[in-house]
């Protein structure tokens, strides 16, 4: 069982930088690939990022490649998304997700096992 808690959310203009953090408990949190997601109001869930378990591998969604950088400490249970250059179409609630079975990277939403409550971002224009 993993539980999740991102922070780092907020409002910024365009241009600027925030960084989340998911917080996550139990045991499994380091064998655990993570991924981030985000959702736009009146869309659906959308990919953002994902690192594997050891951090050694990594994957973006074009829409943000070259800005955002995720990354993981697994002494501190924490997974982290550095955003750069944020836009306004980055507007929405960002969620980090855990998948049980590390063997294979994934972007569709319904394979990761457990998710967080969501952080708000927005940008403005």
């Amino acid at each position: 069982q993993v539980q999740l808690v991102e922070s780092g959310g907020g409002l910024v203009q365009a241009g600027g930088s925030l960084r989340l953090s998911c917080a996550a408990s139990g045991r499994t949190f380091s064998s655990s690939n993570m991924g981030w997601f985000r959702q736009a109001p009146g869309k659906e869930r959308e990919f953002v990022s994902v690192i594997s378990w050891s951090g050694g591998y990594t994957d973006y969604a074009d829409s943000v490649k070259g800005r955002f950088t995720i990354s993981r400490d697994n002494a501190k249970n924490t997974v982290y998304l550095q955003m750069n250059s944020l836009k306004p179409e980055d507007t929405a609630v960002y969620y980090c997700a855990a998948r049980r079975d590390n063997s294979v990277i994934v972007r569709l939403p319904s394979l990761y096992t457990y998710w967080g409550q969501g952080t708000q971002v927005t940008v403005s224009s």
